[in-house]
């Protein structure tokens, strides 16, 4: 029997290694090859680092969502994960996040941190921002859109805790006001149900008057000026416009009456430092933001995280000296919310990281 020819031989060997690289290359079962979210290349391999952010925010000149992108920044440098924060920032509704929205998605974001201005009205456009590997989280406000991640403050319990605090305060009756916040936005929706599940347990509570301060302090200043010069008010819930209220007792020159903030620092140092003033301050940190993008970074780097998470508030009132000190930033604004530090989510230093306001290549 005669061997093969070298021909023959040189050949087979070719054709043999032409099959071992088809095989290497082909795709898996379903369909051909894609990267994965994040930006991953089509190796499979997961991006770890060098992520751009996109946040959008739709209430300009309000110091609590300044702040809120503020620590998002912070939280960005501080990871040593992210290259560039693009900030979309402008007032609107819907239809403007919607189209600020679509703009983040076409610059090629990995991430998309949103403090939305509708709990459904955005889902088409956030579902397919994730469809296209843009990981999504909602802070501050929840939304609906399948695949979002969700990062907010407990807005039921921060007004319930709050308005549960000023009832008892007051001995279970009394005339009171509720100061909201903007009204259909989803925070303002929630503390409104958080309010009037208090409510419920003190039948003795009156509630002589309602309005919507858009979250603006002058706003706020002025309707709590014309209730308590035209009405008998006995305690006051504010949905966070709580220093501006307070100075507008002294300017109708009447004694202040109970009343519900969050933890500002004019607030806080009034409820340090003016014997007068009684008062309970709740947590609502705008450290929210930077805890939105930690999930949105452990999401990008295939940790896993929880799609929902929940931030309890705490209440610091008046007698807890120690809690109040604890909060009270001497250097800091009396906009300034002074509850900081998110563990385990935050890894800036403090105060001056956020105000700083400083992302990576600023």
């Amino acid at each position: 029997m005669k061997h093969p020819s070298k021909l023959y031989l040189i050949f087979g060997l070719l054709l043999s290694l032409t099959l071992l690289a088809t095989a290497c290359v082909a795709p898996a079962p379903g369909g051909a090859a894609q990267p994965s979210a994040g930006g991953a290349a089509a190796s499979g391999t997961t991006k770890k680092s060098g992520f751009v952010i996109g946040v959008s925010n739709t209430l300009v000149g309000n110091g609590w969502r300044e702040q809120m992108i503020c620590a998002i920044k912070a939280e960005a440098s501080a990871s040593g994960l992210v290259d560039k924060v693009v900030v979309v920032n402008r007032n609107g509704g819907p239809t403007e996040q919607l189209a600020d929205l679509e703009g983040l998605i076409s610059q090629g974001v990995n991430a998309i941190i949103l403090n939305p201005t509708d709990r459904e009205g955005l889902n088409a456009v956030l579902e397919s921002a994730i469809s296209q590997g843009i990981v999504v989280v909602a802070v501050d406000q929840a939304v609906t859109a399948k695949g979002a991640y969700v990062v907010t403050n407990d807005q039921t319990a921060y007004a319930q805790l709050g308005a549960e605090w000023l009832f008892e305060k007051l001995g279970g009756k009394g005339k009171v006001a509720e100061l909201r916040g903007i009204d259909g936005v989803p925070a303002d929706t929630d503390r409104h149900v958080g309010f009037e599940a208090a409510l419920k347990k003190y039948p003795g509570i009156e509630v002589v008057a309602t309005t919507f301060t858009g979250w603006d302090p002058s706003t706020a200043a002025q309707q709590a000026l014309d209730l308590i010069t035209t009405k008998q008010i006995d305690g006051i819930w504010t949905s966070g416009t709580d220093y501006p209220v307070i100075e507008q007792f002294k300017a109708a020159n009447k004694p202040p009456v109970p009343l519900v903030g969050a933890d500002n620092n004019g607030f806080v140092k009034l409820l340090l430092e003016d014997k007068d003033v009684v008062g309970a301050a709740v947590t609502n940190p705008p450290a929210i933001g930077a805890v939105g993008l930690s999930i949105a970074l452990d999401a990008l780097t295939g940790k896993n995280p929880e799609h929902q998470t929940l931030l309890t508030p705490k209440v610091f009132a008046t007698g807890d000296t120690e809690g109040l000190k604890s909060l009270y930033a001497a250097d800091q604004q009396p906009g300034w919310s002074t509850y900081v530090n998110i563990p385990p989510y935050t890894h800036y230093k403090g105060s001056a990281d956020v105000s700083a306001c400083k992302a990576p290549g600023e």
